[in-house]
């Protein structure tokens, strides 16, 4: 039997001076309130309540007990309380590690949405493109682009990130414009050293089938954005992430090329450790997250439409 239930029965009893009325208020019966005392008793050692035909009593020890028990149970009925409106309310400390690039460019200004709607929430917020470890470093989420490597965490996908590939206008003035995946030889490419292999772009055909090509050039810097202000100065093409070169081509500053070819788009994943129950604080975010997420992003609206 639980000993928690045990004490319960126990403050009950001496409340209502009884064990059919204990039993009545706990839900149980009289047969089961006298076999909880019976075991408490046993556990401690020590008769806690003098039974008679008329009354019941405490003894010397059951007096002692219950003083110090019924504060006790108060607490941890506060406790209980507290925890279940966690359950539903979002609220505490909730740490994340976005990526350095998404997360400034787009994730910075959601997450002060987030906070706003959500004032009982506390955010410390990493900004990296190092794959943080969850657990042991205390984060309750990462949010990754990518295919997720960790079979033991979850992942819950949000949108998809499309990858492109374009130069500044003055570039391809000077050098002509790649038509197939096979022209990259004759340009200067410019590498993302963030990607697993930053000299080979994963392109496709309008077939769906894969036209990898190895892109070689003077020029990698490990960050989308700074490949992108490459490309704008005109020193070569580069290939990342569509948030970042959306909006130089929306202004004009870069022009998409190869958009027959484009790459299998990444996914955007919240990934977390595996619970019985994900606290509420991170449910809310996934959600507020997807429902953000929901349609064609805004950084897309000037790329070429690609039919799938």
């Amino acid at each position: 039997m639980d000993r928690l239930a045990c004490d319960r029965m126990f403050a009950t009893v001496v409340e209502t001076g009884s064990f059919a009325a204990a039993a009545r208020r706990l839900g149980t019966s009289s047969g089961q309130a006298s076999k909880l005392m019976a075991r408490l008793e046993a556990d401690l050692g020590a008769q806690l309540i003098q039974r008679s035909t008329w009354a019941l009593s405490l003894t010397e020890a059951g007096r002692a007990y219950h003083e110090r028990l019924r504060p006790l149970l108060e607490e941890f009925d506060a406790l209980d309380a507290e925890m279940r409106r966690e359950g539903f309310e979002p609220r505490g400390l909730l740490r994340l590690t976005v990526p350095l690039s998404f997360g400034s460019a787009i994730l910075a200004p959601l997450l002060g949405d987030f906070a706003a709607r959500h004032p009982q929430v506390a955010l410390d917020v990493a900004f990296s493109d190092r794959l943080a470890y969850l657990v042991e470093e205390g984060f309750d989420m990462a949010l990754r682009i990518g295919q997720p490597r960790d079979s033991a965490l979850i992942a819950r996908r949000l949108c998809a990130v499309r990858l492109v590939t374009c130069a500044a206008p003055a570039y391809l003035a000077r050098r002509g414009r790649p038509e197939r995946p096979g022209d990259l030889a004759a340009h200067d490419c410019i590498l993302d050293g963030n990607l697993a292999q930053p000299g080979l772009w994963p392109l496709r055909g309008a077939d769906g089938a894969a036209q990898p090509m190895q892109a070689k050039g003077r020029i990698t810097f490990a960050n989308a954005e700074a490949c992108a202000m490459a490309a704008r100065a005109g020193l070569g093409i580069c290939f990342g992430p569509s948030f970042v070169a959306g909006p130089m081509i929306r202004a004009g500053e870069l022009v998409p090329v190869l958009d027959a070819f484009e790459a299998e788009p990444l996914g955007l994943h919240a990934i977390y450790p595996p619970s019985r129950h994900l606290a509420a604080k991170s449910r809310a975010l996934i959600d507020f997250l997807a429902e953000r997420f929901r349609g064609p992003p805004d950084w897309d609206a000037a790329l070429p439409f690609r039919k799938e």
